[in-house]
């Protein structure tokens, strides 16, 4: 089976394609009766939400409500929010979806994360060679998203960021993946389209060793400098 909803490393490929399958049949039970109000997927209630509402709009509104916040400041306090709760929205679908389909393996609970990334809207996800997925310290994923919702969010608006603007991105990833492998792990944006990077690309690793795991990776690559 070709892979259509992720670009992963060749050692990578039979997981992920399995996992492929397993995603899109649940997806394929999707349900929506607008009598009701209701959506499923699998059973469980799903809601749509506008991407522009979680990026672009939640930063202005946070400097219209904190008034006495620098931009930097609202940034930051922005950012962090949408983060944290991206991150618990990742480590809890990931354990639905997971105990709900018996997906048991840490292999294929990390497989099936970024094709229910593309399937839920959120961006594709282009895994890199670099990446070492092993349930331990040494554990380093490093990824771009194309057509990161949040990123587009702002394009589609014309303006440009001076910061990294994929915080949800980053958050329900980690969120994901520290449930997958049962090791704390957190993702940093290191290129973002929205500030005119060439992709908007992350490195993930556990908090302990995340700097370093950056810092490693932007001296390979100098873009990210």
């Amino acid at each position: 089976m070709d892979l259509k909803t992720v670009t992963v490393p060749e050692p990578f490929k039979p997981p992920f394609a399995e996992a492929q399958e397993v995603v899109a049949r649940h997806f394929d039970s999707m349900e929506r009766d607008p009598t009701s109000g209701t959506i499923t997927i699998g059973g469980d209630r799903y809601v749509l939400v506008r991407a522009m509402s979680l990026s672009v709009h939640f930063f202005q509104f946070m400097k219209e409500r904190y008034p006495g916040l620098t931009d930097r400041e609202a940034i930051e306090g922005a950012g962090s929010v949408l983060f944290d709760m991206a991150f618990a929205l990742g480590k809890s679908d990931a354990q639905a979806f997971c105990e709900k389909l018996g997906v048991t393996d840490p292999i294929a609970k990390l497989s099936s994360g970024p094709i229910h990334f593309a399937y839920a809207g959120w961006a594709f996800v282009d895994i890199s060679p670099d990446s070492n997925a092993v349930p331990n310290d040494d554990y380093c994923l490093v990824y771009d998203h194309p057509q990161s919702f949040e990123a587009d969010s702002w394009l589609a608006r014309g303006e440009r960021t001076d910061f990294c603007a994929c915080f949800m991105n980053a958050g329900y990833s980690s969120g994901w993946c520290t449930e997958s492998f049962g090791v704390h792990v957190n993702a940093r944006e290191v290129l973002c389209r929205a500030r005119g990077d060439e992709a908007c690309r992350f490195v993930m690793a556990p908090p302990a060793r995340l700097d370093e795991q950056v810092a490693a990776h932007k001296a390979k690559h100098a873009q990210c400098g």
